[in-house]
């Protein structure tokens, strides 16, 4: 799916940085004051090249670099890498992130791109160090602490929107997320309606809960759902599939009826898995487990990446496992709204 939009708003380390592109040229505005960053887009050469039109006794430094070839990739999602030319590379371009193999030109590859912190994440958290716990039978690492505020930011170009995760607020947020779970179509997957106790106590519980965590998802500021994203090893999905020290796994709900279609889903869907994905370089794997009769979840779970293995037992419900690997993701671009489904349904064959 080709975005049609010539506008685009990057948030690389943390600046937003306002983005129009007219013909081959983008122009990145930058919020804070910076000084505008000009470049010029050439997608007929092999592979498409990105060069930086500044002066030529200077060069850009790495929130300029890094906002532009977010852009270049979005207004050309079939590229699968990016040639750079410019006078020099920034310091915070060369660990990780160009390929600077001899005898050709630097290259950034849109895998690697998309696995860069600092272009979704306004705070990023480095790895927590590896100690192991144990949690009543399970052993499993330590868990950082619950992150703060806004967790993730990234513009939607065919919604013309920024979608952002923030942390749950258990006192402002309560009225809101009552009134979500107690919406029938909610109630019936969630099976969580009640009074305000009720949800309070719930929203306490994990707040302080170290395996958990629960966010709010924003449509240009305005809520639309909440997502619940836990650490596997020591959830109670972990008898039932070989669970990874690092794999995540989310549960989901969207509050606002106006923000149910497929284009929302294709938004946010992707987004917590990337987001899931950078919290943590050595997350390899998210899994999923929808309730087996929730036949949308499991037409759309595939086409945003996720192998659907088996059906199974929970105490309280059959659900279906889903799984996505970080290299699939990547490798895919499964931001990218597909069409078609990815993969097929294990759990019917």
């Amino acid at each position: 799916m080709r975005q049609t939009s010539q506008r685009h708003i990057a948030y690389a380390d943390g600046k937003t940085a306002i983005v129009q592109c007219e013909d081959d040229k983008l122009r990145l505005d930058f919020k804070d004051g910076h000084a505008p960053s000009l470049w010029k887009l050439n997608p007929t050469t092999h592979p498409p090249c990105l060069q930086w039109m500044g002066s030529c006794s200077a060069a850009p430094n790495a929130t300029e670099s890094l906002a532009a070839l977010e852009a270049a990739f979005q207004l050309h999602p079939e590229a699968i890498e990016f040639r750079l030319s410019m006078p020099q590379l920034a310091p915070g371009l060369r660990d990780g992130i160009v390929d600077l193999s001899p005898s050709r030109p630097p290259r950034v590859a849109r895998s690697v791109l998309w696995q860069q912190q600092r272009l979704w994440l306004p705070q990023p958290r480095p790895p927590y160090a590896l100690h192991y716990k144990m949690t009543g039978e399970r052993r499993h690492p330590v868990r950082p602490a619950h992150p703060q505020n806004t967790v993730y930011r990234r513009f939607i170009p065919w919604l013309g929107r920024t979608l952002s995760l923030r942390t749950v607020d258990p006192d402002a947020d309560l009225p809101t997320f009552h009134r979500w779970m107690n919406d029938p179509t909610v109630a019936h997957f969630w099976e969580e309606s009640g009074d305000l106790g009720h949800h309070r106590a719930y929203l306490q519980r994990i707040a302080g809960d170290p395996h958990a965590v629960g966010l709010i998802g924003c449509f240009d500021g305005q809520p639309f759902g909440y997502f619940e994203a836990y650490w596997a090893k020591e959830d109670r999905i972990a008898p039932f599939y070989d669970a990874g020290d690092h794999d995540r796994g989310w549960h989901a709900l969207v509050g606002e009826a106006e923000f149910r279609g497929q284009p929302y889903l294709t938004a946010w869907l992707p987004s917590l898995s990337h987001y899931l994905f950078l919290d943590d370089c050595r997350t390899q794997r998210i899994v999923v487990e929808p309730r087996s009769d929730n036949l949308k979840m499991r037409k759309n779970l595939p086409r945003c990446g996720y192998a659907l293995l088996k059906e199974f037992d929970f105490p309280h419900k059959r659900a279906v496992l889903g799984v996505l690997l970080r290299e699939r993701f990547f490798a895919d671009a499964l931001w990218i709204p597909q069409s078609d489904a990815a993969a097929p349904d294990a759990s019917t064959q």
